[in-house]
């Protein structure tokens, strides 16, 4: 698909179905299987880096006066707490930037379904289920708490678990729609 995993992009799942009946495109190289679908899923960051940055630049500046003014009535440990309400502030936000650079891709060909899950550390995890004895379960209407399963052979995973629940019901009915095209499309 093209997209890469970055907290600068701000988005929250990027979902794409392949065509209607496979990626046949002139870019496709012919041995490739048939991609059905390919999507990467981003977790959801509502503040952008500038906006962390004015943030910190504005709670540094709003500390930095009010501590000098308990300096100046003689408080003057409550100086030192003012900066370091601001360096804890600072390193939960890191955290979770860091924690948004987690993605998966979820990629179906007429053989096989994919979902890779990378983790902040660039750690990828790998699973793979046969298309057609494949099951997509979530909640109809999905709930926060709802998860989005896929499921074969005894074999079930939880995939976009970062993702808001409207989110993950347009990715179910995505990949279902995508793995009855596949079922269509086989002779019998």
């Amino acid at each position: 698909m093209g997209a890469y995993p970055s907290p600068e992009r701000g988005n929250e799942a990027v979902a794409s179905e392949i065509g209607k009946h496979g990626d046949d495109g002139p870019g496709r190289n012919p041995g490739a299987p048939k991609m059905w679908f390919d999507a990467v899923l981003h977790p959801h960051r509502s503040l952008p880096p500038a906006g962390f940055l004015v943030l910190m630049i504005l709670l540094s500046g709003v500390s930095f006066v009010t501590g000098v003014a308990f300096l100046m009535l003689g408080a003057w440990p409550v100086f030192g707490f003012f900066g370091l309400d601001v360096l804890l502030v600072y390193l939960a936000f890191r955290i979770n930037y860091r924690s948004g650079r987690i993605y998966e891709t979820v990629t179906l060909t007429e053989s096989e379904l994919e979902i890779r899950r990378i983790d902040p550390s660039g750690t990828t995890k790998r699973w793979t289920f046969q298309p057609y004895w494949l099951r997509i379960h979530i909640d109809d209407p999905p709930g926060y708490d709802s998860e989005l399963t896929i499921s074969s052979h005894g074999r079930s995973l939880v995939i976009g678990s970062f993702l808001g629940p409207d989110e993950k019901l347009d990715l179910a009915r995505a990949l279902a729609a995508a793995v009855a095209r596949i079922k269509r499309a086989e002779p019998a």
